[in-house]
């Protein structure tokens, strides 16, 4: 099991920046995932994996592949309040669920 939180690059936000959007994904995300699959992550040490996209439509398609696996995923929109316009697209999170189906995903992506 895993979750993994796509960021993008693009944006060049500040090291606080990006940990508050893959915080903010990694929360929503696992909010989303069915009582069993939650309860599995938690049992299995929680593993997250920090990866790189380099613009807005690429997240959404992530988004899109990740729906159509039935696998929970969030896709994160800053408020405005510091570095970046309101709405802008930052992060998406995919997972938890097992490793397979999220590298299915994301499996073609750098670290971040």
């Amino acid at each position: 099991m895993k979750q993994a939180i796509v960021a993008r690059a693009d944006l060049g936000m500040g090291e606080g920046k990006l940990a508050a959007q893959v915080a903010h994904a990694a929360l929503q995300a696992y909010e989303s995932a069915d009582d069993q699959t939650q309860s599995e992550w938690q049992g299995s040490g929680q593993k997250k994996i920090v990866l790189q996209a380099d613009s807005e439509s690429e997240l959404f398609e992530l988004a899109e592949t990740a729906k159509s696996e039935r696998i929970a995923h969030a896709v994160v929109r800053d408020a405005g309040h510091t570095e970046l316009e309101p709405g802008t697209v930052t992060a998406l999170a995919v997972g938890p669920a097992g490793n397979t189906r999220i590298d299915r995903v994301t499996g073609d992506l750098s670290l971040y």
